[in-house]
């Protein structure tokens, strides 16, 4: 079998930023049948909750390694996802403790004008490889929540059309001042 490529790229204008906005969680298996149409999420047919989390600052951000192999013949994906929430309060920290025993899945929303979204851990969800809760020394310190989520996929993390997401997004947030 022949690996044909199909197209080139042009040049962008410099107009893209780095960071995440949002990341929200579903729990796994509840996605149901996604529609996919060039690598880009449309619809999905099952009745997952999506819990969004807001996100600032140059703390968080997600990485996809391609691991290929020509010894095995094979090519996967690993998206390690590191996410840092400001604010220790007793709410947050039952959360993650959910979230560390679980495997979402999840979709991140970067900082770009035009907002990409993108699923991660759309086949096996992702798991909790790391994570902090720590108060800081100095008063510049973080306060708060560190996660590291890794996913190994077969894919890469799928676009996902955003109105996708808000509608199925709860509307409960944590106020971690109250």
């Amino acid at each position: 079998m022949a690996c044909a490529l199909t197209t080139g790229r042009k040049l962008p204008c410099k107009q893209s930023v780095g960071g995440l906005r949002t990341v929200s969680f579903a729990a796994f298996g509840t996605l149901g049948t996604a529609t996919i149409s060039s690598g880009n999420i449309s619809a999905l047919s099952g009745t997952p909750t999506f819990f969004k989390y807001d996100l600032k600052g140059a703390t968080s951000s997600l990485t996809t390694n391609i691991i290929s192999s020509r010894d095995t013949g094979t090519t996967v994906y690993e998206s390690t996802l590191e996410l840092t929430f400001t604010h220790l309060d007793v709410a947050t920290q039952e959360e993650i403790k959910l979230l560390a025993a679980a495997r979402p899945h999840i979709v991140v929303e970067d900082n770009n004008e035009t907002s990409n979204s993108l699923m991660v851990g759309f086949h096996q969800g992702a798991e909790v490889t790391a994570g902090t809760i720590v108060s800081g020394a100095a008063y510049t310190d973080l306060s708060g929540f560190t996660l590291t989520f890794t996913a190994t996929e077969a894919i890469p993390p799928l676009f996902i059309t955003g109105s996708v997401v808000t509608a199925l997004q709860s509307a409960t947030q944590i106020d971690p001042t109250s």
